[in-house]
């Protein structure tokens, strides 16, 4: 069935509209889910800074998953996207369909990989033996569970490349909803109930997490999505369908799993000098994700802009759509790098008092934050181009940038500054504009216009 009669204002309206009508409830899904984060991050600090500490390390440790999720989830918006804007609604729903298997298998292979292999990446990170023990706690709980975060992250890849963000926005309120109650009763035992600690956090957002899963996979199945319907029968393996979505992907995962690596890299080398700076970190990189936010939205909505008016044949206007996207982030951007500068200090205290825990937390925030600029640019337009297809390019330009120089920068600046943390701050920061820009050089190539998926 196609969608002929169905008018799409994502490639005939305007490109502020559009962009608007996908980022805001893509905006308010990200919210949420950061917020999920700090809630647990806000009960969990009331059983004190080793129980913080872990949390940081386990955070960084299931960044490991998304290597895996996002190259699916490359693949998916890039072949959902093209289908929609081109009106073909079944080609649509089998990439779906296709990106939901990989999903799964990928998911559950990495859940069984994880459970076992938890404590040991715990104390690859240098974490000592209390806090290693409550990441491992935490972390097999989360492994468990990931399956669910594979399916949620997909099924909502898919509906973004669709054009149709408020369901995960709603599902993910209702997460969030089910996590905030469910929170307090584990870690602490309320009711009757066993205290579970740091193991009662993790358990309360795999369950949240399996539940919003079950509605967006509910409603892509029952045909409720205009231009999809992810029946059963979708599910089934295509090897060349699966072969075109990883083909996209592989490069997207090659570049989250290098900015994966940098970030246990860097954990280690913060770890080095202490227990403080690791809470310190942990907590000015929860604030950091939520500043970048607008970033991350406003390029999912570029991706599905790009990739559905590539399929319309518009390639000037998927362009327009890019750079319209970049100028409403750089605006946030610099509010929140604003902010960040007057609030620093009681931010961090909001979460750990520790004097120490402050003042390395607010060096950090003060260093970095002006340069998420660059940023946010490279966001935009690198999501931009995984709408196009080309996922090679934002590969090479983050591994460049974090690999060529953020990780040597931070290896022979930390044991120069005093404290050591600050140079891996500036390191940070010199990355962060380095990554702007030759991202910015890339898509102004202009390649991704041609490029086949």
């Amino acid at each position: 069935m196609g969608a002929e009669g169905r008018s799409n204002v994502l490639v005939e309206g305007g490109l502020t509209a559009g962009l608007l009508r996908l980022a805001g409830p893509m905006f308010v899904s990200a919210l949420l889910q950061n917020v999920q984060s700090l809630i647990d991050l806000f009960w969990v600090g009331r059983l004190g800074s080793p129980a913080v500490a872990a949390l940081a390390m386990s955070g960084t440790v299931l960044m490991l998953l998304f290597p895996m999720v996002m190259g699916v989830s490359s693949g998916t918006v890039a072949l959902v996207s093209r289908a929609v804007g081109a009106g073909r609604d079944d080609d649509a729903s089998d990439a779906a369909g296709q990106s939901l298997l990989l999903a799964l298998g990928f998911g559950l292979a990495t859940g069984v990989a994880g459970f076992f292999l938890a404590g040991w990446l715990c104390r690859l990170l240098g974490a000592g033996p209390v806090v290693a023990e409550l990441g491992r706690s935490y972390l097999r709980i989360s492994f468990a569970g990931s399956f669910s975060v594979f399916l949620l992250f997909v099924g909502n890849s898919t509906l973004q490349g669709a054009g149709r963000p408020l369901l995960p926005m709603c599902v993910m309120a209702l997460a969030n909803l089910l996590n905030m109650a469910l929170d307090p009763l584990f870690i602490f035992g309320l009711f009757g109930l066993p205290r579970l600690e740091v193991r009662g956090a993790a358990l309360a957002t795999v369950l949240s997490q399996m539940l919003a899963a079950a509605v967006v996979l509910g409603a892509l199945a029952g045909g409720r999505i205009d231009g999809l319907h992810v029946t059963a029968r979708r599910w089934r393996f295509h090897p060349h369908l699966a072969w075109r979505l990883l083909r996209i992907g592989i490069p997207s995962s090659g570049q989250i799993l290098s900015r994966s690596l940098m970030s246990m890299v860097l954990m280690r080398i913060v770890a080095s000098t202490g227990m403080v700076a690791v809470a310190a970190y942990g907590i000015g990189l929860r604030f950091h994700m939520i500043i970048l936010m607008p970033a991350f939205t406003l390029g999912n909505a570029a991706a599905t802009m790009v990739g559905q008016n590539l399929g319309a044949g518009q390639p000037a206007r998927a362009r327009r759509a890019a750079w319209q996207a970049v100028a409403m982030d750089e605006v946030v951007m610099v509010a929140a790098a604003l902010l960040l500068a007057l609030a620093a200090r009681p931010l961090i205290a909001f979460f750990d008092s520790t004097p120490e825990v402050v003042e390395t937390g607010a060096a950090y925030l003060l260093t970095v934050s002006p340069f998420y600029v660059f940023t946010g640019v490279a966001i935009v337009l690198g999501r931009a181009l995984m709408g196009a297809g080309d996922t090679v390019g934002p590969m090479v330009c983050t591994v460049l940038c974090l690999w060529g120089l953020q990780v040597p920068l931070a290896l022979l600046l930390a044991p120069t500054m005093d404290p050591p943390t600050q140079g891996v701050w500036w390191a940070i920061a010199a990355a962060a504009a380095a990554h702007g820009l030759v991202v910015t050089a890339w898509f102004e190539t202009g390649r991704w216009k041609s490029k086949a998926v």
